[in-house]
């Protein structure tokens, strides 16, 4: 039986009840973690159709993943019924995705255009800097296709990119044009392109503007606090003047800049768009209160916020506990073995999460519960369509529905291996470059026969030869026997069969999943309306679903991902290893107030995936890159309030365990020496002791000296002598 709108809003708290009831109008919800965003999402997709009486195929909403975007579209169905279907819900990606198949020719593309994934992008610029004749030392093809991408982010072309002066930016803006001319003689595009080619297509085409202008009068938009420039205009844009934005987002959870995020859209939205009404979400659902206590006292470090203050109706809780571990090592045997002892007490093992800032810091965490025999996963793993026998297979598939894509026909000319080699794949490229085609039509020009040797003529040959009998033998298949085909026909389940790879059992299985997927997969009507034939509409899903970003869903263990995997995700118990200065926050950040100001929001993220337990950990010392470093705690850990930590093994004895400024005592033989105290020895010169760790006689000074650099010293063995 569904559920009544009446009754659903009655489950509201009154915050929530004020967001989901709001009169029509543009309206800011700033949802803190764990206080339930997305039941107010889709109750007021629900409110607006059922109060306000908007059809739901007038409504967009809009998120960050393909997971979220479903979830939405569920919930709301169940709420709406059969209304529901016509809401149009997802990704921005996938959104963009669907505009652009709606108007492929308006945007300039070919109906039948292909998403690159991160690989093939890199395949391509591979090609293009070979083309130019710059080598992987003067420039990686990962920093071409950052800066690349991190153009598309901000709207710009090349053209409209000033070289300011710099040689490297010059060869950068010379690939990225270069690349464009690639993929646009290709038929492919890349994930930033999606964005930015269906904000341009709105721009430039304003009857296709006109069209989704009347057609949306609202756009609920989630996760905006991870919206870049190009979204954000986008937005504008589709709003104009008469439709309803419904923005909700954190600028506490805004962790993503690196990668183009712009924490600055929650504030502009209150200045671009008129009468926005703000409405807070404070409550939380998931945390005890002393997490959420201390996830308050960091992120109020951070000036220019929005403010809020989050609280619960649970109760206190477990105290936080800090742990310092003499060396790495310490740390990962104790966080380990607290694990061991709560799975022995009937905790199951997916219950524990570690988080780290860097995955390095994963391995000593990772042989420890190797030793221990406790089952881990590491998150953010491949997914299903990014693994290697997939693309393999699409790329095959692509071939049949686009011949010229270059990236699909270079990953699998000699996959299986069938004698072209890199000497061979090198004189097709300058044959196709010269001549100005695609490498499907260079390598079976009349004209690259004599530049080729027979062996490999014969080769190309016959690997254009198979794709034309795939293709022939496709027509009017369903698409599982197509994906079928293309797995067979290839070698590509032959080649993994007699694999002596310890994973060709399972990468096997893989390609009979695929067919399975194939099987299962209905294209959906706003694919088929926009002349989207099955492989073309089943291409396009398995192109998106591998740019999610988000990893699947994980097995009964203990679950290790870094801080930035974390958010979304919540855990009885969380341990946050790794905090020292120099690590998190990171060496980088510390100087700069903008990184700085992220990396705290990135430990308040970590913070609030815990709901009952939050183990944080540092360590004395800790190897890095083969060399010793030694580095005091995080400063985000004297931001906890004193009275919410119990410290485990501390470093010293505290009287006032991480307090600003800090008041420690040591025990004899150290105590007539002080943190901060300037120090004089014989041999090392003057230096400053700047921590200490052990007690009694295993007391040991780390004293960093003005010309020796650090030093660890026995307090009772050291001749030291204070300095005025």
């Amino acid at each position: 039986m569904r559920m009544t709108l009446a009754d659903a809003l009655m489950n509201l708290n009154p915050a929530q009840r004020e967001a989901v009831t709001a009169p029509p109008g543009h309206i800011l919800v700033l949802a803190g973690a764990g206080s339930g965003k997305t039941r107010v999402l889709v109750h007021r997709i629900a409110y607006l159709s059922e109060i306000e009486r908007v059809d739901p195929w007038r409504i967009l909403a809009v998120t960050f993943t393909n997971k979220a975007a479903s979830e939405m579209r569920s919930r709301a169905e169940s709420l709406l019924g059969g209304d529901g279907r016509s809401l149009w819900a997802g990704t921005f990606h996938g959104i963009c995705h669907r505009m652009l198949r709606q108007h492929a020719s308006h945007a300039g593309l070919p109906l039948n255009f292909q998403v690159l994934d991160q690989d093939d992008q890199l395949r391509v610029i591979k090609r293009v800097m070979k083309d130019l004749g710059l080598s992987d030392e003067e420039l990686s093809a990962r920093d071409v296709a950052f800066f690349i991408n991190a153009s598309k982010d901000e709207g710009k072309r090349p053209e409209t990119l000033d070289v300011e002066g710099q040689p490297r930016r010059r060869a950068l803006i010379d690939l990225y044009a270069a690349y464009e001319r690639q993929t646009r003689s290709s038929g492919v595009i890349d994930f930033a392109e999606i964005l930015l080619r269906a904000q341009e297509m709105l721009l430039t085409q304003p009857q296709i503007l006109a069209h989704y202008q009347r057609r949306f009068a609202h756009l609920l938009v989630d996760e905006f606090q991870d919206t870049n420039t190009v979204q954000y205009a986008f937005v504008r844009v589709l709003a104009g003047e008469q439709a309803q934005v419904f923005a909700v987002g954190d600028d506490d959870q805004s962790i993503y800049g690196w990668r183009g995020a712009k924490v600055e859209n929650v504030q502009s939205f209150t200045r671009d768009f008129p009468n926005v009404r703000t409405v807070r979400l404070e409550q939380n659902y998931r945390s005890t209160g002393n997490i959420l206590a201390a996830a308050n006292a960091v992120i109020a470090r951070n000036t220019d916020r929005l403010g809020k203050n989050l609280w619960t109706d649970d109760k206190a809780g477990a105290a936080i506990e800090i742990f310092a571990g003499y060396n790495e090592v310490d740390e990962a045997r104790f966080v380990v073995e607290r694990i061991k002892s709560s799975i022995e007490a009937d905790r199951r093992p997916s219950e524990s999460a570690v988080l780290y800032r860097s995955n390095a810091l994963s391995r000593l965490i990772e042989e420890n519960l190797i030793a221990r025999q406790i089952p881990y996963r590491v998150y953010g793993g491949l997914r299903f369509f990014e693994r290697a026998e997939i693309k393999d297979a699409l790329a095959y598939l692509r071939l049949l529905g686009n011949p010229n894509d270059d990236a699909a026909f270079e990953r699998v000319v000699n996959t299986p291996p069938r004698g072209i080699g890199e000497r061979t794949l090198e004189t097709l490229r300058k044959h196709a470059r010269s001549h100005g085609l695609p490498l499907s039509q260079a390598a079976s020009a009349q004209s690259l026969a004599a530049e080729l040797a027979g062996r490999a003529r014969n080769a190309l040959a016959a690997f254009l030869a198979l794709i034309e009998t795939l293709r022939a033998d496709s027509k009017g298949q369903d698409l599982s026997a197509v994906a079928l085909l293309a797995i067979t026909q290839s070698g590509l389940r032959e080649f993994y069969a007699s694999s002596a790879d310890a994973k060709s059992e399972s990468r096997m299985e893989n390609l009979d999943q695929l067919v399975s997927a194939a099987e299962s997969y209905i294209c959906p009507e706003e694919d088929s309306s926009a002349g989207m034939s099955d492989l073309d509409s089943f291409l396009a899903h398995a192109a998106l679903e591998a740019g999610d970003g988000e990893a699947e869903a994980w097995e009964d263990c203990v679950q290790l991902m870094t801080m930035h995997s974390a958010r979304g995700l919540e855990f009885p118990c969380v341990y946050i290893i790794g905090l020292e200065d120099g690590l998190f926050p990171s060496a980088r950040s510390i100087d700069e107030p903008g990184r700085l100001a992220e990396e705290r929001r990135l430990m308040y993220v970590g913070i609030t995936r815990a709901r009952q337990e939050l183990v944080l950990t540092h360590a004395e010392s800790r190897r890095i890159h083969g060399q010793e470093h030694f580095s005091p705690p995080s400063r985000f850990l004297s931001e906890i309030p004193t009275e919410l930590v119990r410290e485990i093994r501390p470093r010293l004895r505290v009287s006032k365990a991480f307090a600003a400024p800090h008041r420690m005592t040591l025990e004899e033989p150290a105590s007539r020496f002080k943190l901060g105290q300037r120090l004089a020895h014989p041999s090392f010169g003057v230096g400053v002791l700047v921590s200490a760790m052990g007690a009694g006689e295993r007391t040991q000074l780390l004293i960093n000296f003005e010309k020796s650099g650090p030093k660890l010293l026995m307090a009772n063995v050291a001749k030291l002598e204070e300095v005025a």
